[in-house]
This record gives structure tokens, sequence and C-alpha cells, in this order.
């Protein structure tokens, strides 16, 4: 029986220091309002999680941080729609 092995990295990106935590898939629950999601990278911060993109065991560590910097920038530090 294989289990899941939760991973962690660190990512700086424009001076910002970020942590984020690989966590097993989820089953959707509607009881809960929990959706389906796969292995999934989270952003972890002041107690709180926020799914970013999808864990790949063994994916080098180059293009995880190439896609963790690419999460950041749509998802953090996007600029804000104007009304």
């Amino acid at each position: 029986m294989a289990t899941f092995r939760h991973e962690q990295h660190r990512v700086t990106h424009r001076g910002r220091a970020f942590h984020f935590v690989s966590y097993e898939a989820t089953t959707a629950n509607p009881n809960k309002h929990i959706e389906e999601l796969p292995d999934t990278w989270f952003l972890v911060s002041s107690g709180n999680r926020w799914p970013a993109i999808p864990h790949v065991p063994g994916q080098p560590i180059t293009d995880l941080e190439s896609q963790l910097v690419a999460w950041l920038e749509q998802v953090v530090f996007a600029k804000p729609m104007m009304a």
C-alpha cells in the first residue's frame, strides 16, 4: 500500500519568502462544500492554505519553482481589476 509523502518547498520571489506544502488528493464532499482535488501544492501562510498547482512526484526542482513562481505572479501579484 502506497502512502502519500508530504513535501515542503520554499520560494523567494520579489523579495518575499513563500512556503508551499504538498497535500494528498481529496474526494468531493458536497455536504461540506469540499471540491475534489488531485495531489496539490498549497501556499501556507498565517495558519491558512491556498491550493496552487498539482503535485507531481519526482518533478525536477527547477520545473517546480518556475511553476510556483508563475502561480505567484498570476494569483498573488496580479494587479487588481479596475471597476
